[in-house]
């Protein structure tokens, strides 16, 4: 193994001398890329994350952490930094049309395309709101997918411009989103396992892969085989379901050791003998090894990887040779697969085997062997100089494993090649160059109009079939405008369509390089028959058979009748499946003159049921139905023709070699009559635009004759409808004339009836009138009892709030009396208290003090009780108004009611004067007696009113002077108390100032002092605030009572409501 530092380097060699990696790991270098500090001298290794191949699988791109991109060229054994991003890369895609551009998905969520010869940067493209996880390119190179968590984005890579965006539920991720190989499908994989398939032109749904029963798989890798007919998929478990893309069923599933618990990756190896059919399955598990199983046998081929360095993921070549791991330590290893397995690298098992240990076996095998020196000297003079057909069959054009000597061998020898390695063998001898880009922009162009209509001429029973016989063709028109106008193009090639019918790039190659080598001279003469190719073939016949020929002649049997629908159909209306294959085995790999050889060995092999026609229809029918023709006789002849026929009628001479398709490009194909085409195209579509205004015109003829028809039929009704209607009016008018006569008949008899009733009617109305009035009324006197008991209630509750209110005023005088005694106790006990205390300055001087503290505190303690009361009267006041309020309210109300009852008894009563014109008189006189009730009610409410008014007013006034003297009240109190407080502050003084002069006295002479300084003077102001506040209270309480009476004599006063008669 050899190792290699990408440090700090922009190029250089991949290893100095050629690797030659074992077979137990095969291993061939690792690649790291390491990075010192300027300070340090350790080494830090920068991580690699993703790699991508190119598609000749000698190239692959590798991006690390750093955003570096480098690329690795193991043919010329050279490495190149080509870009620095700047981000991390999330994934990459090397895979492009045009090969030295790459796609690379950076961490900023944005998508770039660079060049790697100019080192520059081609587009930049945003829209993903998240990393992008994977880029899937189309196999023509022109689209590519981007797959982020949340959504998955399509892209045109000639205008780097998007074209589409899957938007998904926010509890519904996307696991993967990529192109199906050699189709126009993309897959769609959901994190609930759902699998979809789309078609990438449309964006159509074709189908949806069943959910597998059971526990959820919890898919997180998808791989598809090289052909697109089998997909694999895996996640967090070790089974990995096999499906069948062709008939959208789950084939197999494959159950891998214990210790795997889930798969991180799948990769199909590509094998260059299985025609697109991978069967070896690269899966890389949680361990970090990739396990290559054959899928077919479930046996594990060999593995990749080891615990000690795990694998995060891995990139392989379309050839299959290579394979690049990313590691766990971040770097590179480069494997070479063909050399860790025997399964890979051995060619397919030999198809011919030789029984050994029998002489007959050795006589035939040298028999065998002179028979073909024989065959080659024969056929080496017949060639002569011009040497054509050994350059045509030389094996410098063939894969390395396919030699043109052993093919023909084995076609001598067999007759046909392999079922299981036709198509490859096939493939190979064209030498298909596969130009997917050059297809896909054919098939871009949409269906030809030529072949617009193909279900109509040929009603295939399956559409699939059908929609890929018209892609195939609307190709071949694209390519080269002859084909558009080809009858029998759809017959020549629909053998080729089902055979190929999943491959579509290779059918189409197929039948490309037919008409390039083996129909090009075929469109020389048209739209006539290729004459030049059927003189050839009636030329070979009149050398070989002239009897025969001579026979067709005496018949009428012109070529264009035994050669010229063998060619057009290729022998598919003769030959069976099996037949057909085993001929075109021996066409390809014959120069392209073998295919008139064949059908004029055809024709002799025949030639014992043709001698004996004699009806131009038996010719006919005999060369488009199958005969009884041993198809190995017809080539054992084809090929003694090809050997006995002379130069100058050999259809060699006149027909090239084989050429196959260049590579890229299709080439041009313009070897018919360039002017009769044109002339065709254009009478097509004259006649196609004649047609379609025919149509129009049809369909509006026949529109204008449903609309002349209906318009008939409309008329006849109407004459129909009208004849019936005139004569059942007439039978009604009859039917009318007698029941008017019964009618007025019964209208007598009715009125009289009508004016009984009505007399009843009356009576009842009026006694009902009278019950009403006579309840009204008693209802009246209720409620007016209910008022004067209500009234008188409340002039009761008034006089007992005034007694109430006398006696809370009386109580509090007494309490007033009570503290004014118990002050003047107080006084004189202070006094008598203040004579003992004289003997000391100290104690006098305490007594005082407390003296005037207990006073002041009793004046706010009155005071305060004044507040309360006073706070108390205001409340109740306010109660009493709201209860007026209350009542005004009610009588409101009250008299509202009865109002809208008044107004309803009056709708009533003009709803039965208009039923009787009688009546209408009486019904006026009680309207307008009405209208004056209503008058009066309005009146009285309107009194009602005013009286509530001007009591409204009145408590207000009682409000305004309940609040008034309350505040005189308050500013009384305050003088008071501060008078109080003067006076108690002047008899300290005067204490203070006689102290001097009561210290040279003797006691006695002291309390006289004392006496005539408390003598009445000094309480005289106290005694006379008090007096002034008693006189107020009782002033107040006379006043409060005598409002109080005038409310009772006015609600006594007031007169009842009026009872109006309804008279």
């Amino acid at each position: 193994m050899q190792s290699l530092d990408v440090c700090k380097r922009t190029s250089g060699k991949i290893w100095h001398r050629k690797p030659t990696p074992s077979t137990d790991n095969g291993l061939m270098v690792s690649i790291t890329n390491s990075q010192s500090g300027p300070l340090t001298h350790s080494s830090r290794n920068i991580r690699f994350l993703h790699t991508s191949f190119d598609n000749t699988g000698d190239c692959f791109i590798a991006g690390d952490h750093q955003g570096n991109i480098f690329l690795f060229d193991l043919n010329k054994n050279r490495f190149a930094l080509t870009q620095k991003c700047g981000h991390p890369c999330t994934a990459l895609a090397y895979n492009l049309r045009r090969k030295t551009e790459f796609l690379v998905g950076l961490s900023d969520y944005s998508l770039k395309c660079f060049d790697t010869d100019t080192k520059e940067m081609v587009a930049w493209m945003k829209g993903h709101e998240s990393a992008i996880g994977s880029i899937s390119v189309h196999a023509s190179g022109r689209y590519a997918l981007t797959t982020s968590f949340d959504t998955a984005q399509l892209w045109d890579l000639d205008t780097f411009q998007r074209k589409r965006k899957l938007n998904i539920k926010e509890d519904v991720g996307i696991v993967q989103v990529f192109f199906l190989p050699l189709s126009n499908t993309i897959i769609t994989g959901f994190k609930d396992d759902t699998i979809f398939a789309w078609e990438s032109d449309t964006l159509n749904c074709k189908y949806q892969l069943p959910v597998p029963p059971g526990k959820s798989p919890h898919y997180k890798a998808y791989a598809p085989t090289r052909d697109g007919r089998l997909l694999a998929a895996g996640g967090r478990s070790r089974f990995i379901h096999l499906w069948d893309l062709d008939t959208h069923r789950l084939l197999r599933i494959i159950e891998l050791p214990i210790k795997v618990t889930t798969v991180k990756q799948l990769v199909f190896l590509p094998d260059n003998f299985d025609a697109g059919a991978s069967q070896t399955l690269g899966v890389l598990s949680q361990d970090g090894i990739i396990r290559f199983i054959n899928i077919h046998t479930c046996k594990l081929l060999f593995d990749v990887g080891g615990v000690e360095n795990r694998i995060n993921n891995a990139a392989v070549s379309p050839g299959g040779r290579y394979l690049v791991a990313v590691m766990e330590d971040g770097s590179l290893h480069v494997y070479n697969l063909h050399t860790m397995s025997e399964e890979l690298s051995k060619p397919p098992a030999p198809l011919v085997k030789v029984v050994t240990n029998n002489k007959m076996s050795e006589t035939m095998s040298t028999e065998r062997s002179s028979v073909l020196k024989k065959n080659r000297s024969m056929s080496a003079p017949a060639r002569g100089k011009e040497n054509r057909l050994e350059e045509w069959e030389s094996e410098k054009d063939l894969p390395e494993t396919l030699n043109s000597d052993r093919l023909k061998a084995i076609l001598k020898g067999y007759g046909e090649y392999p079922t299981k390695y036709r198509m490859f063998i096939w493939r190979s001898i064209l030498r298909l160059p596969e130009n997917h880009t050059a297809y896909a922009a054919l098939v871009d162009k949409g269906t030809h109009p030529a072949y617009s209509k193909i279900h109509e001429d040929y009603p295939v029973k399956s559409r699939k079939l059908l929609r890929i016989l018209q892609r195939i063709l609307s190709a071949l028109a694209h390519w080269s405008p002859i084909f558009g106008e080809t009858q029998y193009l759809p017959v020549l090639a629909f053998p080729f369509v089902k055979l190929f019918q999943n491959n579509h790039l290779v059918c189409f190659e197929i039948l490309t390089t037919f008409m390039v080598n083996w129909g090009a001279h075929w469109f020389e003469y048209f739209p006539n028959p290729p004459i030049n190719i059927l003189a050839m073939i009636e030329n070979v016949l009149a050398h070989h058979d002239k009897y025969l020929l001579e026979h067709f002649v005496k018949y009428g049997v012109t070529s264009q009748i035994y050669a010229w629908p063998l060619l057009e159909t290729l022998f598919s209306e003769v030959l069976t499946r099996d037949e057909w294959l085993m001929l075109f085995d021996n066409v390809f790999t014959n120069h392209p003159s073998f295919l008139l050889m064949v059908v004029v060995a055809y024709a002799m092999s025949a030639r014992g049921p043709l001698m004996q026609c004699v009806e131009l229809d038996d010719f006919r029918y005999f060369y488009h139905h199958r005969n009884a023709v041993d198809v190995r006789r017809v080539l054992k002849e084809a090929y003694r023709l090809m050997e006995a026929t002379p130069e100058d009628i050999h259809p060699r001479g006149s027909l090239e070699d084989f050429k196959p398709l260049t590579v890229g490009q299709y080439p041009v194909f313009n070897k018919y009559p360039k002017f009769i085409v044109d002339y065709q195209v254009q009478e097509r579509e004259r006649i196609r635009q004649e047609e379609l205004d025919y149509m129009r015109q049809r369909q509006v003829s026949l529109e204008m004759q449903k609309e002349t028809a209906r318009k008939q039929q409309e008329e006849e009704a109407w004459y129909r409808q009208q004849q019936l209607l005139l004569d059942a009016e007439e039978k009604r008018r009859r039917m009318i004339q007698t029941e008017e006569q019964k009618l007025v008949d019964q209208r007598k008899r009715l009125y009289a009836m009508n004016r009984e009733v009505k007399l009843k009617e009356l009576q009842l109305l009026d006694a009902a009138r009278r019950k009403f009035l006579h309840f009204q009324k008693q209802q009246r006197e209720a409620e007016l009892r209910r008022l004067d008991d209500e009234v008188q209630r409340k002039a009761l509750m008034r006089d007992q709030e005034t007694e109430t209110a006398l006696e809370e005023a009386e109580i509090r005088n007494l309490e007033l009396e009570l503290q004014k005694k118990m002050f003047e106790q107080e006084l004189f006990r202070d006094f008598a208290t203040a004579g003992q205390q004289l003997r000391t300055e100290q104690d006098m001087h305490r007594k005082q003090a407390e003296l005037e503290e207990r006073i002041q505190q009793r004046l706010r303690d009155a005071e305060r009780e004044r507040q309360v009361e006073i706070r108390k009267q205001l409340q109740e006041n306010l109660a009493k108004a709201a209860q007026q309020n209350i009542e005004a309210w009610a009588q409101n109300e009250f008299e509202y009611r009865r109002r809208v009852e008044d107004l309803e008894r009056e709708t009533k009563g003009v709803q039965l004067a208009k039923t009787s014109s009688e009546n209408r008189q009486l019904e006026r006189e009680v309207h307008d007696l009405m209208m004056q009730c209503q008058e009066k009610r309005e009146k009285d409410v309107e009194d009602k009113q005013e009286e509530l008014g001007e009591q409204k007013h009145l408590a207000a006034q009682a409000d305004r002077r309940r609040l008034e003297f309350v505040e005189d009240e308050a500013r009384i109190a305050q003088e008071h108390g501060k008078s109080m407080t003067e006076d108690a502050l002047y008899a300290s003084r005067k204490q203070r100032l006689g102290q001097s002069y009561l210290n040279n006295t003797t006691q006695s002479s002291a309390w006289n002092t004392l006496q005539t300084s408390t003598d009445p003077e000094s309480s005289v102001s106290l005694e006379r605030s008090s007096r002034t506040f008693d006189k107020q209270e009782l002033a107040l309480l006379n006043e409060v009572r005598r409002l109080r009476q005038k409310l009772a004599i006015e609600n006594r006063n007031k007169k009842p409501p009026v009872n109006y008669d309804s008279t």
